[in-house]
């Protein structure tokens, strides 16, 4: 019977949720963003490490389309556990980075000069754009989440001095030549990007570090002298150059509009090819847009009355500051005998992780005093589900029946309740059996008037099922031919004394017996049935299907 069924690969974007009738038109923003979030996929799946060596041969290559045998072939040469893939678990692996956006199929023209070779290099693919973003922020990640990087603090030096011509360019009668503008802008928002990523990480990895409060002393010293004089340093560098360049920014900004218009004039770039075609995103590069000045105004000045970055930039030292003066109150404590234990913890930890089952028993009654408890044998309420880590003293109690709080006994009192009655139970289960005995005679009947014209008739679903057990039955009564090295199906058998019917099975090459049914379509291939009483010989394969 062939039933379609629907998988989860087989659905993409808002397929995978579902909404109410009427709303998915008004959530188009809604639908990219999900699609954008689904290329990130791959790093979470279960073969997130075969993906991301995928990822990374098409991410080696610029405009170039590749097959299955081209990426085993780099594979392999990159030496990645990868390459052992087989070209159909590799095939699978491309079509569903293609699915979640990562990959694109390429209209590239296959030139072979076998069937083989065109049958091997048919699907080529290439990589998109969001998946080279992707993937390349996930090797910045890998390469050095965890390191301490620099703060790039001399390029503000040069952004102070590059604002500083730019301003004077702007003002000069005239104004400013557009191409030599251009190289100045461009240069000074490469600086400050990366100027104010590297700051970015740092703190992120100071505070990565201050929160921690087992520091010993030697690390305490080490990361007592990088606050007070590295980011001590850094906060006066960028407290000193702030106001220099808000002050430049003051000035360019009235002449910005005009020296922005004069640069598109001059170098239009891809902002034709958005002219040209509206429904197409031109990413700008950085500095041609007025927002990006914006963005770096807002940097060192407060203009919308939230705090400049400078501001946050203060805090954040602020802030390390203190964390820095609690490890020090804490470890004068501990001088004092007021130590963490947080080291003594997680070497406990340790040794239950590695102890045996008998062992963590005895180590946790050696640390905290634990001993068995006496239970008493009481279930509790089955409706009252209680976690393992409530403690006795606070967790919901459990009634004891009086007998055995105040005589110690079990043994039940009073008279004993009247046996239940079952008739009304076992009424209904003989009417059902009943029922069902009666579905099977008729399914039966039905199968010996189909006998012969299986392929004209559609059959019920009782009648169906009962054609599928004696099939069944009877295929599994075929005997070995040890001579003929096969199966000897012809007259295999199967039959049901009580509802007097018998299956007769015989191989007939090249026929194909169709079954019909109210539930699908069956087709068995190479084989012809016949259903007839049991009482009836099974002669010969006229009264087949």
């Amino acid at each position: 019977m062939s039933v379609p069924v629907r998988t989860l690969d087989s659905m993409v974007g808002d397929e995978l949720r579902e909404e109410p009738h009427g709303e998915r038109s008004g959530k188009e923003g809604d639908t990219e963003t999900w699609q954008r979030l689904s290329a990130y996929a791959y790093l979470s799946a279960p073969e997130r490490l075969e993906h991301v060596a995928v990822m990374r041969v098409f991410c080696g290559t610029l405009l170039a389309d590749l097959a299955v045998p081209d990426v085993l072939a780099k594979l392999a040469q990159a030496g990645q556990p990868a390459a052992a893939l087989g070209a159909e678990t590799l095939t699978a692996r491309l079509e569903q980075l293609v699915r979640w956006g990562n990959l694109l199929r390429s209209t590239h023209t296959v030139t072979a000069t076998s069937i083989a070779e065109y049958q091997r290099s048919r699907s080529r693919y290439q990589l998109s754009k969001l998946g080279e973003r992707v993937q390349r922020d996930a090797d910045e990640v890998l390469a050095g989440a965890d390191a301490a990087r620099e703060v790039s603090s001399e390029l503000l030096t040069l952004v102070d001095r590059g604002l500083k011509e730019i301003a004077a360019l702007a003002a000069a009668p005239g104004g400013a030549d557009p191409q030599q503008a251009l190289e100045k802008i461009s240069t000074i928002f490469a600086q400050f990007a990366e100027f104010a990523e590297s700051v970015r990480d740092f703190y992120a990895y100071l505070g990565q570090v201050l929160a921690r409060y087992d520091l010993d002393g030697a690390e305490y010293q080490g990361f007592k002298e990088l606050l007070l004089d590295y980011v001590e340093a850094i906060t006066e560098d960028v407290s000193f150059r702030a106001p220099r360049i808000a002050a430049h920014m003051q000035a360019i900004w009235p002449h910005l509009p005009t020296l922005l218009s004069r640069i598109d004039a001059h170098a239009t770039g891809l902002g034709a090819l958005s002219d040209a075609l509206p429904e197409t995103r031109v990413q700008r590069s950085r500095g041609r847009e007025l927002a990006d000045w914006e963005g770096l105004r807002d940097w060192f000045a407060d203009s919308d009355g939230q705090g400049s970055q400078v501001d946050q930039l203060r805090d954040a030292t602020l802030r390390a500051l203190q964390s820095l003066l609690a490890n020090a109150k804490r470890m004068l404590r501990s001088a004092s005998g007021e130590m963490s234990r947080r080291k003594d913890l997680l070497r406990l930890a340790a040794w239950f992780d590695a102890a045996e089952p008998e062992e963590a028993h005895d180590i946790a009654v050696a640390a905290f005093g634990l001993y068995g408890a006496r239970h008493l044998g009481v279930a509790p309420d089955p409706d009252r589900s209680v976690p393992a880590y409530v403690s006795w003293w606070t967790g919901p109690v459990v009634d004891v029946p009086v007998a055995l709080r105040e005589r110690g006994s079990r043994a039940p009192r009073g008279r004993a309740a009247a046996v239940e009655d079952h008739r009304e139970q076992k009424h209904r289960l003989l009417e059902q059996a009943r029922e069902q005995a009666a579905a099977r005679r008729a399914a039966a009947a039905e199968l010996r008037s189909a006998s012969g014209r299986f392929d004209q008739v559609r059959l019920g679903s009782a009648a169906m099922r009962l054609l599928l057990e004696l099939l069944t039955a009877a295929l599994g009564h075929v005997q070995l031919d040890k001579e003929a090295g096969d199966f000897q199906i012809d007259g295999a058998q199967a039959g049901d004394a009580d509802l007097g019917i018998r299956l007769t099975v015989w191989s007939t090459p090249g026929r194909h017996t169709l079954l019909r049914s109210v539930d699908g379509d069956l087709t068995a291939d190479d084989l012809t049935l016949a259903v007839e009483s049991a009482s009836a010989p099974a002669t010969a394969k006229e009264a087949s299907a």
